[in-house]
C-alpha cells in the first residue's frame, strides 16, 4: 500500500475539482484555457487539504523510528543500564508502518511542485488570464497587449516593493541574506497576506455555515427569504434586459453604419456573433449591404469603440442570461417551498406537487423515493436532520474558535486538535490521526471556500450555479484559492502543534513546513503575526453572530433579508406577488397544454375520418360524384367551419382575464415581455451588492 494512498487520493480530488467546475463554469461556452487554469488552481488547492493528512501520519511514523533509533540499545551489551532510556511507549507501541505511509523524499518534491504552481497561478497567470478574458479585442495580440497593459501597474508594484527590499539589503552593511532566506522572505510575505483575508472569512463561516442549517429547518423562514430574494432578483433581471437592450441598440447603429466592405466590417461580425440569437435575426434583416461604405460619408466608430463595445456585448449577454437562468431556478424552489407547506398538514402523507418537473424522472428514484417517502423526509425528518447538524457543526466551530486562541500555550497544550493528535500519537494509531486531521481541515476549508463562494463583489466577481459563472469570477476564485490554502494548511499544523515554531520542540517537521523554511528570518511576523492575529477570530465570530455586516449593508443602501425590517418586509410582500403570478402564469400555461391535448383527442379521428371519406368517394362517377359533393360539402363546410373555429381557439390559447388578480394590471402578456417593473419604488434600487447573504 505504500503510495496508494497518495495515488487514489490524487485521482479522487482530480474529480472532485472537475465536478465543481463543471456546476459553475461552461465547458462549451468558455475558453478552453480559462477552464484549464481554474481546474488546475482548484485542484492543486484541495489536493493539498487531502494529502496533508497523509503527511502528518508519515511525520509522527518517521519521528517514531528515530526516537526508536535513538534510544535502542547497542549491540552485544547486556548491561540493564544501557537500556534505562529506552521509552516505555515505543516498547508497548512499536513503530509499525501505517498503510498509507509515503516513501522518503516523494513528500518534499511533491509539495515542492504543488505550492510553487499554485503561487505562480495566483500572482502571475491568472491575473494574466483575468485581463486576457475580459478584453473586447478582436484578435490574441490585442488581447495579450491589453492584458498587459492591465496588469503593467499590478505586476509593477511588486516588482518595486521587491526592488526596494533588495537595495535595502544590499546597503546594510549588518545584513547578510542568502537565497533560501529571501525565499522564506517571499513565502512569508504571501502567507501573511493569505492569513490576513483567511481570519475574516473564516470568522464569517464558523458562524453563518452553522446558523444556515439551523435556518433551513424553519419553513416559514426560507420561504420569506425566498420571496425576498424574487423581489431582488426581479429587479436585477430587469436592469440586466434593459442594459442588453441599450447595448443591442448600439450594435444595430454600428452594424447599420459599417457595411460588408468597410474594413472593420469583420470586428462587427465578431461582435454580431456573440448577440442573443433574436437579435441577430432582426439585425440581418435589416442590413442593406449592397451599398458601399463610402458612398455616404458618415462617422464610423473606431476600432477602440468596437473593443468596448465587444466588451460590453460580452458582460451584458453573460449577466442577462445568469439572471433568466437564476429566475427560473428561484421560481422552482419558491413553488417547491409552497408546496412543502401545503403538504405539511396533509391526513394521507403524500407529497403532492402543485407542478409536475418537466424532465421525466428515472424509475429507480420513482420506486424508492415515491410520494410517502417524500413526504417523510421533506415534512419530517429532513427539519430535525438539519438541527442535528447544526449543532455538530456548532460544537466543531467552538472548538475551532477555542483552540484559535489558545494554540499557542504549549504547557500545558490548550487547543483541543493538539490535544487530539498528541493522544493518538502515544498509541500510534494511524487510521485515528488521519481521520481527526482530515476532518478538522476539512471543516476549516468548508467555512472558508464556502465564504468565497457566497461572496459576492457589485457584479464583477460573482460565482453562480448551473453554469453561469463568468471566466473572470472563476478565474478570480482561483487566485483565492492558491492563496488562502497554504496559510490555511500552516494555521491548521499550528493548531494540531506539528509546526515545530509553533511547538518549541526540536522535533523532525512535517515535508510542508519543511519547503517553508524557518520563519526566524522574520521574528516579528512568526512570534507576533501568526500567533495573535488569529485571535481576531472571535471578534468576527461575535459580529457575524449579530449580523453586523449585514446592518451596516443595509444602513448603506444595499438591502439584506433582515426579519425585523420594514423595507425587508416589503420586499417580502413584494416577492410573494411576483411568486403568485408566475404561478397563475404557469396554471394557465398548463391548462391551455390540456386543452390542445383534449382537442387532438377529440378531433384529430374526425378529420382522419373525413380525409378516408374524400379518398372513397372519387373513385365514383363524375357526374354522380359532382351532384353529391355539393350537397355533401355545403353541410360539411358548415360543420368543418365549426371545427377550425375552434381549432383556432385553442391553438391561440386565448387566455382568460384572472377577475380574482387585485389589480387589472395584472396581465400575463406584460410580465412575458420582460417589462412588468415590480414596485416601481423598488426597481430603482442598485441591483449591485457586495456579499450574498451577509
Amino acid at each position: 500500500m505504500s503510495g496508494a494512498a497518495l495515488g487514489l487520493e490524487i485521482v479522487f480530488v482530480f474529480f472532485l475539482a472537475l465536478f465543481l467546475l463543471h456546476r459553475y463554469g461552461d465547458f462549451k461556452k468558455q475558453h478552453r484555457l480559462v477552464i484549464v487554469g481554474t481546474l488546475l488552481a482548484w485542484y492543486l488547492c484541495f489536493l493539498i487539504v487531502f494529502i496533508l493528512p497523509l503527511d502528518v501520519s508519515t511525520t509522527i511514523y518517521n519521528r517514531c523510528r528515530h526516537a526508536a533509533a535513538n534510544s535502542s540499545p547497542p549491540e552485544n551489551n547486556n548491561s540493564t543500564g544501557s537500556y534505562a532510556t529506552v521509552n516505555p511507549v515505543h516498547r508497548q507501541h512499536p513503530c509499525f508502518k501505517p498503510w498509507s505511509y509515503i516513501p522518503d523524499g516523494i513528500m518534499p518534491i511533491f509539495w515542492r511542485v504543488v505550492y510553487w504552481t499554485s503561487q505562480f497561478l495566483t500572482w502571475i497567470l491568472l491575473p494574466f488570464m483575468q485581463s486576457y478574458a475580459r478584453s473586447g479585442g478582436f484578435s490574441i495580440t490585442g488581447k495579450i497587449k491589453t492584458a498587459l497593459i492591465e496588469n503593467a501597474i499590478y505586476y509593477g508594484t511588486y516588482l518595486l516593493i521587491f526592488g526596494a527590499f533588495l537595495i535595502y539589503v544590499a546597503v546594510n552593511p549588518r545584513l547578510h541574506l542568502e537565497w533560501n532566506q529571501l525565499q522564506t522572505i517571499g513565502i512569508a510575505a504571501a502567507n501573511t497576506w493569505g492569513l490576513f483575508l483567511l481570519v475574516l472569512l473564516l470568522g464569517y463561516g464558523l458562524v453563518e455555515i452553522p446558523r444556515s442549517y439551523w435556518n433551513g429547518a424553519k419553513r416559514g423562514y426560507l420561504l420569506m427569504k425566498t420571496y425576498f430574494k424574487a423581489a431582488k432578483l426581479m429587479t436585477e433581471k430587469t436592469d440586466a434586459e434593459e442594459n442588453l437592450e441599450d447595448v443591442m441598440e448600439e450594435v444595430r447603429k454600428v452594424n447599420e453604419s459599417i457595411k460588408y466592405n468597410h474594413p472593420l466590417r469583420k470586428c462587427v461580425d465578431t461582435i454580431l456573433k456573440k448577440c442573443p440569437t433574436e437579435y441577430q435575426e432582426k439585425m440581418g434583416r435589416n442590413m442593406d449591404d449592397y451599398e458601399d461604405f463610402d458612398e455616404k460619408r458618415n462617422t464610423y466608430p473606431s476600432e477602440k469603440s468596437l473593443v468596448k463595445l465587444h466588451k460590453q456585448v460580452i458582460y451584458s449577454v453573460q449577466r442577462h442570461r445568469r439572471t433568466q437562468v437564476q429566475w427560473q431556478i428561484l421560481l422552482e424552489q419558491a413553488f417547491y417551498l409552497e408546496d412543502v407547506a401545503k403538504n405539511e398538514t396533509s391526513a394521507t402523507h403524500q407529497f403532492v406537487h402543485t407542478f409536475q418537473s418537466p424532465e421525466p424522472e428515472n424509475r429507480f428514484i420513482q420506486y424508492f423515493y415515491n410520494p410517502t417517502i417524500e413526504w417523510y423526509w421533506e415534512c419530517l425528518l429532513r427539519p430535525w436532520f438539519y438541527r442535528i447538524l447544526a449543532v455538530v457543526l456548532s460544537i466543531f466551530s467552538v472548538i475551532v474558535v477555542w483552540s484559535e486562541c489558545t494554540f499557542f500555550s504549549t504547557t500545558p497544550v490548550l487547543s483541543l486538535f493538539a490535544v487530539f493528535i498528541q493522544l493518538a500519537e502515544k498509541t500510534y494509531n494511524y487510521i485515528y490521526i488521519e481521520i481527526a486531521c482530515f476532518l478538522s481541515i476539512f471543516f476549516l476549508s468548508i467555512c472558508v471556500y464556502s465564504t468565497v463562494f457566497r461572496i459576492r463583489v457589485f457584479n464583477y466577481y460573482y460565482l453562480a450555479s448551473h453554469h453561469q459563472t463568468d471566466a473572470y469570477s472563476l478565474l478570480f476564485s482561483g487566485m483565492l484559492f492558491c492563496r488562502l490554502t497554504p496559510p490555511l494548511c500552516l494555521n491548521f499544523l499550528g493548531l494540531t502543534h506539528m509546526d515545530s515554531s509553533i511547538s518549541h520542540k526540536n522535533t523532525q517537521p512535517t515535508a510542508y513546513t519543511s519547503i517553508m523554511g524557518s520563519m526566524k528570518v522574520l521574528s516579528f511576523i512568526a512570534d507576533g503575526f501568526y500567533i495573535y492575529y488569529p485571535m481576531l477570530v472571535v471578534i468576527l465570530c461575535i459580529a457575524t453572530y449579530f449580523s453586523l455586516g449585514t446592518r451596516c449593508l443595509n444602513l448603506l443602501g444595499f438591502q439584506q433579508f433582515m426579519g425585523d425590517n420594514d423595507m425587508t418586509s416589503d420586499l417580502v410582500d413584494e416577492g410573494r406577488e411576483l411568486i403568485k403570478r408566475e404561478k397563475r402564469k404557469r396554471q394557465r400555461q398548463e391548462e391551455g397544454e390540456n386543452r390542445r391535448r383534449e382537442w387532438k383527442e377529440r378531433y384529430g379521428h374526425n378529420r382522419e375520418d373525413s380525409t378516408r371519406n374524400r379518398n372513397v368517394h372519387s373513385d365514383t362517377k363524375e357526374s354522380n360524384f359532382s351532384d353529391s359533393n355539393t350537397s355533401w360539402s355545403s353541410k360539411y363546410t358548415r360543420a368543418n367551419n365549426r371545427t377550425e373555429r375552434d381549432r383556432i381557439e385553442l391553438l391561440q390559447d386565448a387566455e382568460p382575464l384572472d377577475f380574482n388578480a387585485e389589480t387589472f394590471n395584472d396581465d400575463p402578456l406584460e410580465s412575458e415581455s420582460g417589462r412588468y417593473q415590480p414596485g416601481g419604488r423598488y426597481l430603482s434600487m442598485s441591483s449591485s451588492i457586495i456579499f450574498e447573504d451577509i
